[in-house]
């Protein structure tokens, strides 16, 4: 690879990783790739593939650094090995980008254009990277556009694959208007026009929205007060035995200043209470009493267990208290962590442990079911589950008309994993219409309206409380019916493309 080449693959890796949080200056998301297109202009295929690789890692690296402090600090790896887990998370993230360049190169070769065959690749390789082997879709690049309001609520009919196919159709119309030659004036007029009509068409729709949804806020006769409870309890000592007490002592206090607004809900975050809630105990009977004394439901996070065979099987819980303090109901979390809460095809890693350290290998829930709280039923989003649009959305679908996401971003210390895991969540709002409500131990708790925007946030590592009141929206999107039908479009229109071409060389 020559010198020029290498200097755009990084430029552009440096330009996606600028796009995110922490930095997230996501106006430079609209050139990302442009330096990455012009590196790929004299390519082969495999040189391409080369080229989007180095641009991947660059890229993955800045996004997931924080792996690397996860797995040394709370899986008591040597550095030199947590450094390596990262590098190889980050290679393996990178394969879409390689894929992407090369495929790019390939089909320019067949006689498509780049911002033709650019979003479609894009799209499709992406919607892959969401879903193979348990998926990890962390930052894909809709998500830079997180604080941008206007353009993000066309997520309530494309999802974010739509964002994203339209980020790489202003790359790749950047691109061809910085090549531009006396030939190809025409096409790209064309490209610069389409991309002025999509622009228009997200940003006036998303005014509409915006303006729709609030105007529905507005008119909303029945709300739910919710009191988010931020406990910042040290991972160091959460699992341990002697702070158990206290830590409920946190919590109680927290919650008994907070209890005097009424709250009809109050939410404490993911594995609160670090201990097993559903054996009936001292323990227990305080925690039931919480919700007995603020007189609302009380939701909380704690492992579980089942017993098979003199054996103990954990789950990752949430659990509902009435405020009778009656247990009102359970969920066991679905998407588990790999290599955080299990470890894939152990039957094969047998060497490997599970790189974070807590009670034991997790298994997963058998079914997403939303809580009742009273008449209404509320999704409950453990962890990072909250990056998952499926999860979501088959709440929505079974009625649920409020999302509750509780989380342990402990692990992530003052990285920019805290921030980049909390914008993500934000679009399951969007997609389905639903305010969400999040618990984070160390931060950062949030309330989040139907149309994205973080109403209400706390501070990173601060004992905190966060009130206000949300909706339960009963509002059915496109998104939340029909899912990730532009992806599938996206593929398909893929598809047909390769067939025609070679049935034109057949002939």
């Amino acid at each position: 690879m020559d010198r020029k080449t290498l200097l755009l693959t990084i430029s552009s890796g440096c330009l996606l990783i600028f796009s995110f949080p922490k930095v997230d200056y996501n106006f430079l998301i609209w050139i990302s790739l442009v330096p990455l297109l012009i590196a790929l202009r004299d390519k082969t295929p495999v040189q391409a593939l080369i080229a989007g690789l180095v641009t991947g890692v660059i890229y993955n690296i800045g996004i997931l650094y924080w792996v690397t402090f996860v797995v040394v600090q709370y899986g008591y790896l040597p550095l030199s090995l947590g450094i390596a887990a990262m590098l190889l998370l980050s290679l393996y993230m990178s394969l879409y980008v390689a894929v992407f360049s090369a495929g790019v190169v390939f089909c320019r070769s067949k006689g498509y254009d780049e911002a033709i065959s650019g979003p479609l690749l894009w799209t499709c390789l992406e919607f892959g990277k969401s879903h193979l082997l348990t998926g990890f879709p962390w930052e894909n690049l809709a998500y830079s556009l997180h604080d941008n309001l206007h353009l993000i609520q066309i997520v309530d009919v494309t999802g974010i694959n739509g964002l994203s196919f339209f980020i790489v159709f202003i790359n790749c119309v950047v691109y061809k208007a910085l090549m531009v030659t006396a030939e190809t004036k025409r096409p790209v007029l064309a490209g610069v026009i389409a991309a002025v009509l999509m622009a228009g068409i997200i940003f006036f729709y998303g005014t509409y929205r915006l303006n729709a949804i609030r105007a529905i806020e507005e008119r909303r006769d029945e709300s739910l007060r919710v009191a988010v409870v931020q406990g910042n309890i040290d991972q160091s000592v959460k699992w341990n035995r002697d702070y158990q007490l206290r830590t409920l002592d946190i919590y109680r206090e927290l919650t008994r200043a907070v209890s005097q607004r009424k709250p009809g809900l109050i939410v404490w975050p993911e594995t609160a209470v670090p201990f097993f809630f559903q054996n009936i105990d001292e323990k227990h009977r305080l925690v039931t009493g919480i919700a007995r004394d603020a007189k609302g439901y009380l939701l909380f996070g704690s492992a579980s267990y089942d017993s098979e065979e003199e054996r103990n099987y954990f789950r990752n819980s949430a659990y509902l208290v009435d405020p009778q303090g009656t247990v009102a109901g359970r969920y066991d979390k679905v998407h588990l962590v790999p290599y955080g809460e299990y470890v894939p095809l152990h039957r094969f890693f047998f060497f490997l442990d599970k790189l974070v350290v807590g009670v034991g290998d997790f298994r997963p829930g058998k079914v997403l079911e939303p809580l009742r709280i009273g008449e209404k039923k509320a999704g409950v989003l453990i962890c990072y589950e909250g990056i998952f649009p499926e999860i979501s959305r088959s709440y929505k679908r079974k009625g649920a008309s409020l999302l509750v996401n509780i989380t342990n971003d402990a692990w992530f210390g003052t990285s920019s994993a805290p921030y980049q895991h909390l914008t993500m969540t934000a679009f399951r709002a969007v997609e389905n219409r639903l305010y969400i409500v999040r618990a984070a131990n160390t931060g950062i708790s949030a309330i989040i309206a139907p149309t994205g925007e973080i109403v209400a946030r706390t501070p990173l590592f601060e004992q905190a409380v966060l009130d206000g009141a949300v909706g339960f929206m009963g509002y059915r999107t496109f998104y939340s019916q029909y899912g990730d039908i532009f992806a599938y479009i996206c593929f398909a229109v893929t598809g047909i493309f390769f067939i025609v071409k070679r049935r034109r060389r057949k002939k």
